[in-house]
């Protein structure tokens, strides 16, 4: 069925792109450029007066209007921050009228005010927000390089109702309105990105760096035109183009900066580059590269009896590539391909000191994690739009692949015992009271190594095609737009673990003794060789003692591969009567999965005298479809007062681990009072998972003082039906002789419900405010060891804000920024609640220019040290409290 499909909507595209341009009636082809005649101008709105039809400006500055009577008429061009034009424009028929409309100035008020930096980037996303049919929030180029942001995730949190996870105090996942991450969408270039990492949908963005952007648009309510599984949102990444600026351009990005915590210097270089030939071909390059050595203080515990402390030292490099071709024959017809590369190796080392209190049993373990892991993702997109007669067709081919490879990843535990330790388990920092005999490596033995080679890889595949028309209406107009797009999308995971647990005798742990390592948080011990620890391993693994059964399980409970196809079709319209803007449709999705994996148990039987791990293959394919209404409301009270609304429908297919077909079980039979006694206990997935289904409305208000500004404010609503929550499914009949089974199931509603607030204003003097904030709350239901929580959501904070005050000047740009984010449910830790601490961050830039083509810069970042705190139940019971000091940053930028 999908390949009629696919084939009638190709059969169709080729009917319409080999027809030639009528020529019965004439039309406008034109294009912005700002008053430097640098940058092509996005998200301004071109009225023709005399018809009342009106148009917005794309990414490349152009716009068209089509099938025009022969006549006279004036183009009515509005953006804000600059004052409205007027140009006049003749039609003749059978003749198109190019016209290349360059944007005057600000205000002669502020003429002295050079706009190097933050006016023009905030001015084009603000007035993309203003003129787009849906609810969006907008990050252009220039706004991301205002803000001493590492990576995409970084820059997506300073707009409204969005926050981001943190990993090591560097921004990592990205949640919309507190929604998880698992449920929004991410594109790069139209593709949907798939995730590096093994069981997750989350896209981990700091995986791109920040220099190979161009925009991030941000989707809270989605149109019929898009994929439908995004009841966060959708998160669109464009790449730059040569199209984007006029003539040839080339920027250069060198930066040092420094860790306190452990005292490094980084270095980070980038550079990017557009040129267009003939008007016609452009090509554009960037390139980044960027180290950063630094660390992180913890200490945990579980609530109960145990404290670890942890000292890691990290190294992430960070290398990114993209390069874009535009072929532009005509105004009719636009060729493009679209790449981008990603390389993000982490190489981390940690320390663990991990105390269990047990009265005379009390023992103490210290270990090690030494691994590097690289996760890439590439991108490459193919497309075409053309204008045959009313029709705009526009079809894409896109592939995508990520991955994640831990190829040698190495863990060391020595176990010390009969040595006197002793916590209240009290406070942010719980004290830890400790003999000598506990520093002193030689009082320990070495219990376990093990070795792992794992391997995530995600593979998407898209190809997709859309038709457009519109008709005018006696001045207002009509648009249709219909299509279908096809995906097929692979994911897997593969874990080959070995469990070493014997033939220790003739080790002595004080080999491996190193210096105390500079752990801020109080006396850590002596430190462990990394070094020597992996050399001792790679000439001795013969030797070792293999846990074959141990290392047989966990390798094949955490190995499967997923599948799914997703074909969709969607019509839409877009109907503008005057002030008002609707655009309506339907979406159709029709899903295919299958999964295979492993049914692995574990036997230990006394009776038989038996152990023995039995594999059993487990495979699952399932279907289902959906069909999801959307409806956005656009009204325009004047031309500084906007309102919208919106109602859609949309899915989030679950996660990848929890619907993937694998079972771990534990069989153990033992003697109990003269009788064998067996107990069972299984980790399961669920293949029978039903996606995330929800319906979300939406309503704001927009205000544009003029210049550049806008003051807004927002409600939304969210009903969640098939929440995924954990249980213990041990009661059903299929596990009838279990004792626990742990199982993701589908559980009762969900919903969320909250505020938007919003002011950006650029003032006449040079100073800069941008403050937002989202008030939310969310009920939702967790089931856990058989009874039922009525919690918020997981990663919902109640609380989210932003406030940034800058300056400019001719010779200075200043920013001084703070994010907030409210505590928030983590999850259910057996009979605790384990919660996330309110988190504030404050973060500096500065810039001074030595002319309008190069500037120097500095950045501090977490200037007040803030630490990243978990707490079980009450704020003084540690679940986990992490350092990362203080980031210091100097560079030097060159654009031309």
């Amino acid at each position: 069925m999908k390949m009629i499909k696919t084939s009638l909507a190709l059969a169709c595209l080729a009917a319409f792109t080999s027809q030639s341009v009528l020529a019965d009636e004439g039309s406008i082809h034109g294009a912005l450029i700002d008053n430097s005649q640098t940058s092509f101008v996005e998200g301004a709105e071109i009225t023709i007066k005399e018809l009342a039809q009106t148009t917005v400006s794309r990414r490349d500055g152009s716009f068209r209007f089509v099938n025009l009577p022969e006549g006279s008429y004036t183009l009515v061009v509005k953006y804000l921050g600059v004052p409205t034009i007027e140009v006049p424009v003749a039609v003749k028929d059978g003749q198109i009228e190019q016209q290349k409309i360059t944007l005057p100035s600000a205000n002669k008020e502020i003429d002295n005010v050079v706009v190097y930096g933050m006016r023009q980037g905030q001015a084009s996303a603000i007035n993309q927000q203003r003129m787009a049919d849906s609810l969006k929030s907008i990050v252009s180029a220039d706004a991301i390089g205002q803000f001493p942001d590492h990576n995409a995730a970084e820059a997506l949190q300073r707009l409204p109702g969005l926050s981001i996870e943190r990993d090591q105090g560097e921004g990592r996942f990205v949640g919309i309105r507190g929604i998880d991450p698992n449920l929004n969408n991410v594109t790069i270039n139209g593709v949907n990105v798939p995730s590096p990492e093994a069981g997750v949908r989350s896209v981990a963005l700091d995986v791109i760096p920040s220099e190979l952007i161009q925009g991030l648009e941000v989707s809270k309510s989605v149109t019929s035109d898009m994929d439908a599984d995004a009841i966060g949102g959708s998160i669109e990444v464009k790449s730059l183009s040569a199209f984007d600026r006029e003539g040839t351009t080339a920027s250069l990005n060198v930066q040092a900066s420094q860790n306190q915590l452990r005292a490094k210097t980084s270095p980070k270089v980038s550079a990017s580059g557009t040129h267009v030939f003939n008007d016609v071909l452009g090509v554009a390059g960037a390139l980044s590269y960027a180290k950063r050595d630094f660390g992180s203080d913890n200490i945990e515990a579980n609530g109960d009896d145990e404290i670890e402390q942890r000292y890691y030292s990290i190294s992430r490099e960070r290398i990114g590539a993209a390069v874009n071709f535009d072929y532009r024959p005509d105004f009719n017809n636009q060729y493009y391909l679209r790449t981008l590369y990603s390389s993000f190796a982490d190489d981390e080392y940690r320390m663990a000191n991990t105390f269990v209190f047990d009265g005379e049993d009390s023992e103490i373990e210290r270990g090690s994690k030494d691994r590097e892991e690289t996760q890439t993702i590439f991108s490459v997109t193919a497309g075409a739009e053309h204008q045959r007669d009313e029709w705009l067709i526009e079809y894409q081919l896109g592939y995508s692949q990520a991955d994640e490879d831990e190829p040698e990843a190495l863990y060391y535990t020595f176990v010390g015992e009969e040595m006197a330790i002793d916590s209240d388990m009290q406070g942010q920092i719980p004290h830890i009271t400790q003999d000598a005999a506990v520093m002193d490596l030689s009082n320990y033995e070495l219990d376990e190594v093990s070795f792992e080679a794992n391997l995530a890889k995600d593979t998407e595949t898209m190809a997709k095609v859309d038709f457009t028309r519109a008709w005018d209406m006696q001045g207002n107009t009509f648009e249709f737009k219909f299509g279908a797009k096809y995906r097929t999308r692979e994911k897997s995971a593969t874990a080959n673990i070995f469990i070493y647990d014997g033939d220790f005798d003739d080790i002595d742990p004080a080999m491996f003794g190193t210096s105390q390592p500079d752990w801020g948080i109080a006396d850590f011990g002596p430190g462990l060789d990394r070094a020597g620890m992996r050399n001792y391993f790679k000439q001795n693994r013969s030797s070792l003692e293999l846990a074959e059964l141990d290392s047989e399980v966990e390798s094949n409970g955490a190995s499967f591969v997923n599948n799914e196809d997703i074909f969709a079709a969607y019509a839409m319209g877009r109907l503008v009567w005057q002030d008002l803007t609707l655009v309506a449709g339907l979406r159709f999705e029709d899903t295919d999965f299958s999964t295979s994996g492993m049914r692995v148990e574990l036997i230990e039987d006394e009776q038989l005298d038996l152990e023995e791990v039995v594999n059993t293959p487990w495979e699952v394919a399932k279907s289902y479809d959906h069909i999801l209404p959307s409806i956005n409301v656009r009204y325009e009270f004047s031309d500084k007062l906007i309102g919208r609304a919106a109602f859609t429908q949309t899915i989030s297919r679950p996660k990848f681990e929890d619907s993937a077909a694998f079972q771990i079980i534990e069989s153990k039979t033992e003697e109990d009072d003269g009788e064998f006694v067996t107990e069972r206990e299984a980790e399961v997935g669920n293949p029978e998972l039903k996606p995330f289904e929800s319906d979300n409305y939406d309503l704001t208000l927009e205000y544009y003082p003029g210049n550049i500004g806008v003051l807004s404010a927002g409600y939304f609503h969210k009903n969640i039906d098939n929440f995924v929550i954990f249980a213990d499914v041990s009661d059903l009949p299929q596990w009838d002789g279990f004792e626990e089974v742990m199982q993701p199931i589908n559980g009762e509603s969900a919903s969320v419900s909250g505020v938007e607030l919003s002011w950006v204003k650029a003032f006449d003097n040079g100073l800069l405010l941008s403050t937002n904030g989202t008030f939310s709350s969310s009920d939702a239901v967790t089931l856990f060891d058989g009874e039922r929580y009525e919690t918020s959501l997981p990663n919902q904070s109640d609380k989210i804000g932003n406030v940034t005050l800058g300056y400019e000047s001719n010779l200075l740009s200043l920013r001084l920024t703070m994010t907030y984010k409210s505590e928030n449910l983590e999850e259910i830790d057996g009979d605790l609640i384990r919660m996330e601490d309110a988190h504030q961050q404050v973060d500096f830039t500065s810039k001074y220019f030595i002319n309008q083509d190069m500037h120097l810069y500095f950045n501090a970042v977490n200037i007040t040290d803030e630490a990243f705190y978990h707490y079980f139940d009450q704020r003084n019971n540690n679940a986990q409290y992490e350092k990362y000091g203080r980031t210091f940053e100097i560079g030097f930028s060159w654009i031309l």
